[in-house]
């Protein structure tokens, strides 16, 4: 059986579900869309739900998936409704909806439900990707309230810049919210990962935390409260074949790496059809039983190959970490050129196991 595979650690998924609590102070959504960041959105809901507050998705398919599988903690569907044939379905399974849209509210106003709705009205008060414009804020809430088809209005937007931690747009974005706001008397809910971690000052009755829940940090620099995180996935693999070079030989797909040494290379069972980032270069940490390697050359769809010279006791059969507890999956993703949010996600055909049920 092919070697790659992924732990899960439900209990590190819990402890940072903690922190986000601990750090704001506030009720803690987790943010479980694109099966949770790819750690599996049943497995981690069912390990967050006996102390959630509730659950975050992008859609009603994942959101559907949840409660197939028993899930019964509230479930906010993050884009709200695509069509207004969904809001059927969002009453008869209880979901609370995000209306970021002018044609989202009119759909609420003309449709007969059976029971009144719990609403997240989303202001753009910056980022310009969905939102009521700050001018149609209060005309949308009141229009909510009139409609009486909400029981409950929570009030949100998301922040563009909140992973820089020098850079004062957030604020700016919290003045607009507390602008077009002005007079409405509901609950709120600004802070994602980063303003959990970064901005504590930011008021926040429900945090939203997501890559946070998945131990990495989202951002470039070290942060006090960000080393608190655990890892929850480790991505681990097998040496499945050992080279020993001389100096000048080049190894992988277009010659990108050539030994400048006698070295010792070992292949690991893992590639780029495994979510591996194709673009990390040599020099992206490993770890090959229990010290600190690199990997070598161009990563393959299958193999990638990595440094073992100054490793004797590595060979074949050695256990291989990618990422996780030892080496970041924020480090990888930044030797990569993207975010930990992204390889998380483009995770596929690795088995997972879970821990700490």
């Amino acid at each position: 059986m092919r070697p790659a595979r992924a732990l899960i650690d439900l209990e590190a998924l819990r402890h940072n579900y903690r922190l986000a609590r601990e750090l704001s102070g506030a009720k803690a959504l987790a943010v479980i869309k694109a099966d949770a960041y790819g750690h599996g959105a049943v497995h981690c809901a069912q390990a967050l739900e006996p102390e959630a507050d509730g659950f975050a998705v992008a859609c009603i398919e994942e959101a559907l998936e949840l409660r197939a599988a028993g899930i019964k903690a509230p479930v906010l569907l993050l884009e709200g409704f695509f069509e207004a044939a969904e809001l059927e379905l969002i009453v008869e399974h209880d979901f609370w909806c995000v209306v970021h849209s002018l044609w989202q509210l009119e759909a609420i106003e003309q449709a007969s439900l059976r029971k009144p709705l719990t609403v997240w009205l989303k202001l753009d008060s910056g980022m310009h990707r969905v939102g009521l414009h700050p001018k149609d804020y209060q005309a949308g809430y009141q229009r909510l309230l009139a409609s009486g088809k909400v029981a409950k209005i929570v009030l949100m937007s998301h922040f563009a810049r909140a992973d820089e931690l020098n850079c004062n747009t957030s604020n700016d974005q919290v003045a607009v919210f507390e602008a077009a706001r002005q007079g409405l008397v509901a609950e709120v809910s600004l802070r994602n990962s980063p303003a959990v971690l970064g901005w504590p000052n930011i008021p926040s009755d429900w945090v939203r935390p997501g890559i946070m829940l998945y131990g990495a940090t989202p951002f470039e620099e070290e942060q006090t409260e960000a080393s608190r995180l655990q890892p929850v996935m480790t991505l681990e693999s097998k040496v499945i074949s050992v080279r020993e070079l001389p100096a000048g030989e080049a190894v992988g797909y277009g010659a990108r790496f050539v030994t400048q040494r006698p070295s010792r290379i070992g292949v690991v069972a893992m590639g780029y059809a495994d979510g591996y980032p194709r673009l990390a270069p040599t020099g992206t940490p490993v770890m090959v039983a229990g010290q600190r390697s690199q990997l070598l050359g161009r990563v393959s769809m299958d193999m990638l190959c990595i440094d073992l010279t100054d490793v004797p006791q590595a060979g074949l059969g050695s256990t291989v970490e990618l990422w996780g507890k030892n080496v970041l999956a924020s480090d990888v993703a930044l030797k990569a050129g993207t975010i930990p949010y992204q390889i998380f996600c483009n995770l596929r055909r690795v088995p997972m196991l879970y821990s700490g049920r």
